[in-house]
């Protein structure tokens, strides 16, 4: 006599499972994202108040409507109540029509600035690294700068946050895994670089196909021989060179952990931050980070790696200014590293969160989804931490303002 369970199918093997709940979770993500975003599934963004707008031109908002009434520069849209928006196209457009006017130029390298890379690090998920690299990026370019956007980590929430899906929208060798792997079917950057919706910002998206230069590297650095052209920790430097003309500034977002790709980031680097959540596990963890990049960077040096930075910072991150403990784990950074611990952190904030749950950063939702106060303390937080990095690079550029 046979029981029920004598009929019923086989249990699926595990990785046929995991991966059945991939493609269905893939699928959801897509009808999710042609739902925020249709007809065509591609983000735009949103256009900023005159008020915005006269505070990313530094000029007054009473000037930017003079001119405007003039007719002078790009004509803003008006809502039915006559409040005038600016695209960061106007702005920029705007940008070049106040230089003519002996305004400040525009915020780009001098002839003589050498290209930032900055790097944003750490091995420990949740300490707000891609938040601190897409809101930094957009900041950037939002100031004026040509921004080149390099997403080093597999799971790809950078790209995401700029609307691609990874296991969708990316194709093979589409990556910057095209740029830097060692055999004939290697890209130029320039070919893998694509614009976004966000005016003078470029991205390089990632996906899987990046743990392919993770399992390459250890196999070529076995060979006995071995050519400049192999080393790991140069073919990053390498490619960014090849688009230096085009950019200002390129931000990359490591991936959360010290593998080849991060250590080949930090060696392209001109500057650093190390994203810091401030509870004890977390510092502990850092530590580990630390000691364990010490060494293996000790090692890449003394094999003609370039480790000459602008700059090295600690970032704290998703920091509540009321909670007791975590204001003594930041005492506590600065009285260790005082000047490296930068000044001002990223506070924790629900708007950053929502804003996340539609894909979107802060400066892409507007105050206009929010509660005014909710609002601006997130994006005056932002706006300290970017700033302060962005003075940093001004500093290295030998200038203390644009």
């Amino acid at each position: 006599m046979h029981s029920p369970e004598d009929n019923a199918p086989a249990p699926a093997a595990m990785d046929t499972l995991i991966s059945q709940d991939a493609q269905a979770l893939s699928a959801q993500l897509a009808l999710l994202r042609n739902r925020i975003f249709p007809p065509v599934a591609q983000k735009s963004l949103r256009r900023f108040s005159s008020g915005e707008a006269a505070a990313l031109l530094q000029i007054s908002d009473s000037y930017l409507r003079q001119l405007a009434l003039a007719g002078e520069g790009p004509a803003p849209a008006k809502s039915s109540g006559g409040r005038r928006a600016y695209t960061l196209e106007q702005i920029n457009e705007l940008r070049g029509l106040l230089r003519g006017k002996g305004r400040p130029a525009l915020p780009r390298r001098r002839p003589g600035d050498h290209l930032q890379v900055l790097a944003v690090a750490n091995f420990k998920g949740g300490s707000g690294k891609t938040t601190t690299s897409v809101h930094l990026a957009q900041y950037l370019a939002f100031q004026g700068y040509r921004v080149l956007a390099l997403d080093l980590d597999p799971q790809a929430s950078l790209s995401a946050l700029f609307g691609y899906q990874p296991e969708l929208d990316i194709g093979e060798n589409e990556t910057i895994y095209a740029a830097l792997r060692y055999d004939r079917q290697q890209r130029p950057l320039r070919e893998v670089i694509r614009p976004t919706y966000i005016d003078g910002l470029h991205i390089v998206p990632a996906n899987l196909e990046l743990h392919e230069f993770e399992h390459d590297t250890p196999r070529l650095l076995a060979q006995s021989e071995r050519s400049r052209e192999t080393l790991f920790f140069t073919r990053l430097t390498e490619a960014l060179a090849s688009v230096e003309a085009d950019y200002d500034v390129v931000v990359i977002d490591c991936p959360p952990q010290l593998g080849f790709l991060t250590l080949a980031a930090l060696c392209a680097a001109t500057g650093v931050l190390i994203t810091v959540h401030p509870q004890m596990l977390d510092i502990a963890s850092m530590c580990q980070f630390l000691l364990m990049t010490a060494d293996l960077l000790a090692v890449v040096r003394q094999a003609g790696g370039n480790l000459d930075y602008d700059f090295l910072r600690y970032l704290v991150t998703r920091y509540e200014p009321q909670d007791g403990p975590q204001t003594q784990v930041v005492g506590f950074l600065r009285s260790l590293f005082g000047a490296r611990v930068l000044t001002n952190p990223m506070v924790k904030s629900t708007a950053i969160s929502d804003a996340g749950l539609t894909k979107q950063t802060l400066y892409e939702v507007g105050p206009q989804n929010f509660s005014r106060d909710t609002y601006n303390r997130a994006a005056e937080a932002l706006d300290a931490v970017n700033g302060e990095i962005r003075q940093l690079m001004l500093q290295a550029w030998g200038r203390t303002s644009r």
